[in-house]
């Protein structure tokens, strides 16, 4: 089966350029022990991924499918991949304050999902980096 190639990608564009590639130090603004969580809008989606484990959620689905995930740190975010129900699963999380335009919170990162050939945009925190605004919006 062929991968996508979309974390990767995302990551590494910082460092394309240039004749001479610089060298750039990976992304450390989210620990390998720190929760992500992620949350995303039309349609409604999110979840949380730890140690090596992911779990997303739908409103349909609110305890979630759990499932194996590798990690990779690139030049400026992490990406999350893994297989759900024999579909691809591509998720990004780069730094940036970012909006769910459905409540009154800020989140400090951008979250962006390819699910198969669907791709999804969304917002993340850590419990080291939480979202501001309104607990229960």
């Amino acid at each position: 089966m062929i991968r996508s190639a979309l974390p990767i990608a995302v990551l590494l564009l910082a460092s394309c350029g240039g004749n001479a590639p610089e060298r750039v130090a990976t992304y450390d603004g989210i620990s390998d022990g720190e929760t992500v969580h992620f949350t995303g809008t039309e349609p409604f989606w999110g979840g949380q991924a730890a140690g090596g484990q992911l779990t997303y959620t739908t409103p349909e689905n609110i305890e979630g499918e759990t499932f194996p995930v590798e990690r990779f740190t690139g030049n400026s975010g992490i990406g999350l991949s893994g297989t759900m129900d024999g579909a691809t699963f591509d998720l990004t999380i780069t730094e940036g304050e970012c909006s769910d335009a459905m409540s009154d919170r800020t989140y400090p990162f951008n979250a962006t999902l390819q699910l198969g050939e669907e791709m999804r945009i969304g917002c993340a925190w850590t419990d080291a980096r939480p979202f501001t605004g309104p607990q229960n919006p």
